[in-house]
């Protein structure tokens, strides 16, 4: 677990305090993404906490080698992560205000800031929404089962605009001559 102490950043007499830190996934974190996250190896970061009353505040960048399904098939996709972000933490309660200014502001519990948590819930918000295996991005594959494929936005258009089943446009020609011929009888 990777933890620092609030009070450490708070009284420390240097402007900044660096972390570099190699993380471990927790099991329990696999277990609970286990939709949207195989695997995570080499999971580093690095970055600078100082205090800005009454928050410490967090800048860190993360990069890890993930495994993560493919949006279409599900198949199994090698991604690097490289990303930035920024907590604000504190000793006191979160005013409602500060909270929907700043992008995250994290209440501290028992004087311990929880990188290790962090770190974690922004692997899975910095996974792209749709991410493919190299197959499915160079040969366009989309997935197909018995009666039923996915199609690109592209083939959708295309269908579109091709003339109606014969069957149905002949139904539908029909019954345009039927409600003609009752618009010319006479009416009563």
């Amino acid at each position: 677990m990777f933890v620092i102490n609030f009070s450490q950043i708070k009284n420390s007499t240097e402007p900044l305090t660096h972390i570099e830190h190699d993380l471990e996934v927790r099991p329990e974190f696999l277990e609970r993404s286990k939709k949207l996250l195989y695997q995570a190896k080499k999971v580093h970061v690095s970055g600078d906490l100082f205090y800005n009353e009454p928050y410490v505040s967090g800048d860190f960048h993360v990069q890890a080698d993930l495994i993560v399904p493919s949006s279409r098939s599900l198949d199994a996709v090698a991604y690097h992560e490289d990303f930035h972000f920024n907590e604000d933490y504190t000793e006191a309660e979160v005013a409602q205000d500060k909270s929907e200014e700043t992008a995250a502001v994290v209440k501290v519990v028992d004087d311990l800031i929880d990188l290790q948590t962090a770190i974690e819930d922004n692997l899975l918000l910095h996974i792209p929404i749709t991410i493919l295996t190299p197959e499915e991005e160079e040969q366009d594959i989309y997935p197909a089962g018995n009666g039923w494929s996915v199609i690109s936005e592209t083939e959708y258009n295309e269908q579109k605009q091709q003339p109606a089943n014969s069957a149905f446009a002949n139904l539908k020609e029909l019954l345009e001559q039927k409600q003609g011929l009752d618009q010319d009888k006479p009416s009563k």
